[in-house]
């Protein structure tokens, strides 16, 4: 049996902001769709990088993370696609007290809202060639975003830095995250 993938079926039975519960969808695999997502979060169909927002905010919230592969995933569908590094990448930072102390807010450029906290955790991981480092939010799931390069430059003007450690660290919902090492 061939599939097709319709976007708006999809688009049309998904909620704006509502991220579905996908542990109990079960569907076999349908194939593979040519979506690409980008170092830099952009979301590209047969090449083409989609211009209507709305479409990459609603499949990243039907993505999910099988072993290496990403899927996009409806109850009765699961379509592989491809992602060059990770699926999210954060774009805007907002802080706010709290009784905790600070929060750390993040959004990607597909609108997911997460606040750096234990479940949302910063990892770094090193460029091979320049040995710069690349932070990373987990999001879900298993997914990771990375946080672009002007967001972590705004990170590091609110770091702590620890001599003893000779480290940057921010510190967010109680919880301190290493930024990088000096």
């Amino acid at each position: 049996m061939t599939h097709t993938f319709d976007f708006d079926k999809i688009l049309g039975d998904l909620k704006a902001n509502d991220l579905p519960n996908m542990d109990s969808w079960q569907p076999q695999l349908s194939g593979d769709i040519d979506i690409h997502i980008d170092a830099q979060g952009i979301w590209r169909h047969e090449g083409t990088e989609f211009k209507r927002l709305q479409i990459p905010k609603m499949f990243a919230r039907i993505l999910c993370r099988e072993g290496d592969d990403y899927f996009l995933k409806t109850p009765v569908e699961k379509w592989r696609i491809q992602v060059a590094d990770v699926p999210f990448y954060f774009i805007h930072l907002q802080t706010k007290e709290t009784a905790q102390g600070v929060e750390i807010t993040l959004v990607s450029s597909t609108q997911d809202i997460i606040t750096i906290n234990g479940e949302h955790g910063i990892k770094l991981s090193n460029d091979s060639l320049t040995n710069e480092p690349f932070p990373y939010v987990h999001v879900r799931g298993g997914m990771y975003g990375k946080l672009s390069r002007n967001l972590y430059y705004e990170l590091v003007n609110m770091a702590i830095v620890d001599e003893q450690q000779q480290a940057l660290y921010i510190d967010s919902a109680g919880q301190r995250f290493l930024l990088g090492k000096f």
